[in-house]
């Protein structure tokens, strides 16, 4: 089955190459019927790598995102959207036009591994076609918008609803998603979903299953805020993330069409005569000195007060300060005229007093044995080297 499927992507591949991705593709469809266009990350690959690696067998598969607008347009038409969750996925290109006409949409890839640009036309024919005149809406909860686009997996959707409508002439009108719609984004586990609305219509008549959404009971249950399940004989979805809410369903009966209003009769234009203008009386004059008073007066007579008591602070006190101020510098310099004074005194004394002078401050004085000597004539020539070196210290004396 592997080499199936390898072989038939290499097939692929190589009819791409003998085509070319950037050829136009055009396609016609009616209006108010579901359009989807997959991008095909296959169909691109060619493009970014030459045939002689397609042929040695180097067959890639890069990761690319698409980017899609209309030809001489930034963005693409009211009508038409575009979706791709991951680089690694596919992407869609969906919508339901409500008009015809033609569209010319640009696309390009971009390669992730690479940074490679190629580019593709599609060309849409929008041919016009009546509405189908019943359509339902359905919400599908256990489904996101990129699972559902799928060709495969709408004609199980589509399968579904035909057993309940109880038709095979069944169309797929539009797909959207939830959040288009203003639902909430589910939280990154596994079994939140975002939710999608299918809109499917027929030529013929809803089906008893259908026209029970729109009984008194249905919707009181639905407004009481339990889970509302599917009608006795009605729960036809074969897969379960395929199953409708049942009271979000919507049906839609076009064929009772409302009644348009008449078209207002226009006058002539002219005053009747005799007639008199009577203008509308002017409002009563409204005195604004209060109002001046509040926002004007009361927060300049604040400001002023506040001035003045700031002044106060910043100037009236200052004598006291001074005052404090002085006292201690008076306090400091009293201290230092005592120090010196006493300073002076004690020196003064110190020179008075005839003691005689500590030993220790005379010269060649032993503090061990407290005998002195006398002191050393450097100039002698008597005097030898060993004993101009000898410690003046040291408890023996040289001989002579």
């Amino acid at each position: 089955m592997a080499g199936c499927r390898s072989w038939l992507f290499f097939l692929t591949v190589c009819a791409v190459s003998l085509f070319g991705a950037n050829a136009e593709i055009k396609v016609t469809i009616p209006v108010g019927r579901l359009f989807t266009y997959e991008l095909l990350r296959e169909t691109f690959q060619n493009d970014f790598e030459p045939l002689s690696k397609l042929y040695a067998g180097r067959l890639y598969d890069d990761p690319m995102i698409f980017k899609c607008n209309r030809q001489n347009f930034p963005d693409l038409p009211e009508w038409l959207r575009f979706t791709q969750r991951h680089p690694y996925d596919n992407g869609f290109l969906y919508g339901t036009p409500t008009s015809e006409g033609k569209s010319i949409i640009e696309i390009y890839a971009i390669n992730k591994r690479s940074y490679e640009a190629t580019r593709q036309i599609l060309v849409i024919k929008i041919t016009a076609e009546e509405m189908l005149p019943y359509q339902a809406e359905f919400f599908i909860g256990l489904r996101e918008i990129e699972r559902v686009l799928p060709s495969s997996v709408q004609d199980e959707i589509k399968q579904d609803i035909q057993k309940l409508w109880d038709t095979e002439e069944l169309e797929i009108v539009n797909i959207t998603n939830a959040l288009d719609r203003g639902g909430r984004v589910p939280l990154p586990l596994a079994g939140h979903f975002e939710g999608v609305y299918v809109k499917a219509g027929s030529q013929q008549q809803f089906s008893d299953c259908l026209l029970r959404v729109s009984t008194p009971e249905h919707q009181r249950q639905c407004r009481a805020g339990g889970k509302v399940k599917a009608p006795r004989g009605c729960n036809f979805c074969t897969i379960p993330s395929n199953c409708i809410t049942w009271c979000k369903t919507e049906l839609f009966d076009l064929t009772q069409k409302e009644p348009t209003l008449p078209p207002p009769t226009m006058g002539s234009g002219i005053l009747e005569e005799g007639g008199e203008f009577d203008p509308p009386e002017s409002p009563p004059s409204r005195d604004y000195f209060p109002d001046y008073i509040v926002t004007v007066i009361v927060p300049l007579i604040l400001a002023i007060i506040l001035c003045i008591l700031l002044a106060y602070i910043m100037f009236g006190r200052r004598e006291g300060v001074a005052k404090r101020n002085a006292r201690t510098n008076h306090i400091q310099l009293y201290h230092h005229h005592t120090i010196h004074d006493n300073s002076d005194e004690l020196r003064h004394m110190a020179a008075n007093r005839r003691a005689p002078a500590p030993l220790s401050t005379l010269p060649m004085y032993n503090s061990r044995t407290g005998d002195t000597a006398p002191p050393l004539q450097s100039e002698s020539p008597n005097i030898p080297l060993i004993m101009a070196q000898h410690d003046p210290y040291s408890d023996t004396l040289p001989r002579k």
